[in-house]
């Protein structure tokens, strides 16, 4: 089993578990994520999704570019790789919980994209990255470079898709592909584990709006809002701040 969940209290675990090719995507595994993704929102208690790999000193090299050579030729099975992907990345991008990607290791190309799908990295210092189709004669998904404009901004994301170069750990944290540079996810995953569900939900689901283009509140993102302040977290969290203490937020 390539991909596998994990279920570790309030955090699903998304392992790639296929260390003899450095975690290679193939398109059954890309075909697969999307359905592990439905089977980790139906999880109880689940709070967090964490992307990474099973084992230790890699995260992933991309695509299985032995397959990508046996079918270059097979128009529809690219098709096919292709509409994998793509749905694959959509979905990754918009799961309804908060995603962090731990990246051990090498991050490349498809491996990459994995990670820039998900709303946070944590690298470790062995970590690289980069996206390196230019070097193959290929081109990135559309839908994939702007994740990737959105988190580093033009300049940096033409930097890394010309020059196919693959950054360290620090320089990825310097140009802001990944959040923190640490030797274990828990820095950031903490934090987000102690506040609330609901707030953490609607704000992610917020910001992919404004990544999609909205510039104003409309119906929904007022009525979001204002719900807010009659819901239970809000008496928690609002009465934990009288108290003095830390809340206790119910998944």
């Amino acid at each position: 089993m390539t991909l596998r969940l994990i279920h570790d209290g309030p955090v699903v675990r998304l392992r790639i578990d296929r260390p003899d090719k450095r975690n290679a995507f193939t398109q059954a595994m890309w075909a697969s994520l999307p359905g592990l993704l439905d089977e980790a929102l139906e999880l109880r208690g689940v709070r967090l999704l964490l992307l990474e790999s099973a084992a230790p000193g890699m995260f992933c090299a991309g695509a299985d570019i032995a397959e990508l050579l046996a079918n270059r030729a097979d128009t529809g099975w690219l098709a096919a790789n292709q509409a994998a992907i793509n749905a694959t990345q959509h979905r990754l991008a918009r799961f309804p919980l908060p995603t962090l990607a731990f990246v051990d290791g090498d991050c490349v190309g498809g491996g990459c994209g994995l990670a820039i799908a998900c709303d946070m990295r944590v690298a470790t210092p062995r970590a690289r990255m980069g996206i390196t189709p230019a070097k193959l004669g290929l081109v990135y998904p559309l839908h994939d470079v702007k994740l990737l404009v959105d988190l580093v901004g033009p300049g940096q994301a033409r930097r890394m898709l010309f020059s196919g170069e693959l950054l360290c750990a620090d320089e990825a944290l310097r140009i802001g592909l990944v959040e923190a540079v640490a030797e274990a996810p828990d820095a950031l995953v903490a934090p987000i584990l102690a506040n609330s569900t609901h707030s953490t939900r609607v704000i992610k689901g917020f910001v992919r709006r404004v990544l999609d283009g909205q510039v104003a509140e409309d119906a929904e993102s007022l009525a979001l809002f204002a719900d807010a302040f009659g819901g239970p977290d809000f008496l928690e969290g609002s009465t934990a701040f009288r108290e003095r203490r830390k809340p206790l937020f119910k998944a």
